[in-house]
């Protein structure tokens, strides 16, 4: 494997670790910026609105920039983003950082997987994209809970001066371990980049996408009340509970790494249908601690882990180029908006339990998209990914 994989997947960890912060310090931000909880609250939903429209168009600001050089681009936005955060002294201030951040992190996704694509070999593609998103992984069993220390020990504004570092870090890593690449072939020409969104299956693979992401986050973003208050967990062990489910999602995501090449469809299939079966089993047995929390780790098995074979996927029906990665990374972004969000609606109305139920309708719904591919190619899926275009070296 390349070693600018691994540099990849350090800078997307010190970007979600960064996406996470506002999570565990909501408290100590809302003292400090003088706001309420729910209006903390919102600055979650600032960073995913900007990541969904904002990533986009700073990916279009980047296309005719040479990836390697793109990254650095986008690292310096971040940044900026980030002291901005850890320098505010009130609730607007923190408002713009976190939408210039949120933006950034979602262009870099885009640009580093369409970087991982064009530096590794077709048969290899899936692993090595599960090496970057092992970034994602990491960042939640790692970043969120490091984050959180760090902002409890030495005060919210350490927490983020510790991820600016964790990104300079990474930023630094960048030139040292990413070669020189030159822009895929056709990247760079906004006509062209758009060409491809005419395609109607292509929107039917980023539906499926919204779906999977949806469905895994309304359970995850609910799982401390549920463990606490249905299952009956003390808030001191959700911590540890947490830390399993971040554990199963780096297992799972290797082993679908390994898999995405030559069996995508199947992997997609069989992850949503036992995500569908692992979320009504936690709905059904939230009340006893062992089946709940054998369901939980086993959303973490499927879930957010198909992330190998959805890019795998939506690069086969596109291509490999930055704005299709980081339009389907706007896609998985809508994912974790709808769950969160419609799952909270579900919540006043039935409870707990609730979100569950709509992750497994989700889920559900996420089948009968691939529905086409099964019916037209009962194959597909299963032949090596088509070489994406190489751009020459710079």
């Amino acid at each position: 494997m390349p070693r600018a994989v691994y540099v990849l997947a350090l800078g997307i960890f010190a970007m979600v670790t960064g996406e996470f912060v506002v999570a565990g310090l909501m408290p100590q931000l809302a003292e400090g910026l003088d706001a309420t909880i729910p209006q903390i609250g919102y600055l979650i939903t600032a960073f995913a609105v900007a990541m969904a429209f904002g990533g986009p168009l700073l990916t279009v600001a980047v296309l005719r920039v040479p990836p390697r050089r793109a990254l650095m681009v986008l690292f310096a936005v971040f940044l900026a983003g980030n002291v901005l955060a850890a320098v505010a002294t009130g609730y607007p201030t923190m408002v713009a950082a976190r939408i210039v951040t949120g933006a950034a992190s979602q262009a870099f996704f885009g640009v580093a997987v369409s970087l991982c694509a064009q530096l590794t070999r077709p048969e290899v593609r899936g692993r090595a994209i599960a090496v970057v998103m092992n970034g994602l992984m990491l960042g939640t069993l790692l970043g969120l809970p490091l984050s959180t220390l760090v902002g409890e020990r030495f005060g919210w504004r350490a927490a983020f001066w510790a991820v600016s570092a964790l990104a300079l870090a990474a930023a630094l890593a960048t030139p040292a371990g990413v070669p020189r690449v030159g822009r895929a072939e056709g990247g760079g020409d906004f006509r062209r980049e758009l060409r491809v969104f005419k395609n109607p299956r292509l929107w039917l693979v980023l539906s499926t996408s919204t779906l999977i992401i949806g469905a895994t986050f309304s359970a995850f973003s609910y799982l401390n009340p549920i463990l606490t208050e249905v299952t009956g967990f003390s808030p001191a062990a959700v911590p540890l509970l947490l830390t399993a489910y971040g554990a199963a999602t780096v297992v799972g995501n290797t082993v679908v790494g390994r898999l995405a090449d030559r069996h995508t469809l199947a992997v997609l299939v069989c992850g949503l249908l036992l995500n569908a079966l692992f979320l009504t089993g936690f709905a059904l047995l939230a009340g006893l601690p062992v089946p709940a929390v054998a369901c939980m780790t086993g959303i973490g098995l499927v879930g957010v882990t198909m992330n190998p074979a959805m890019v795998t996927r939506v690069q086969r029906t596109g291509n490999a180029r930055p704005l299709v990665n980081t339009v389907h990374s706007s896609f998985i972004t809508l994912g974790v908006i709808l769950g969160s969000s419609v799952g909270a609606v579900v919540i006043d109305a039935w409870g707990l339990r609730a979100p569950l139920w709509l992750g497994a309708a989700m889920a559900l719904a996420g089948l009968a998209t691939l529905l086409p591919d099964l019916l037209r190619r009962p194959s597909a899926g299963v032949a090596p990914a088509p070489a994406v275009e190489q751009g020459e070296r710079a």
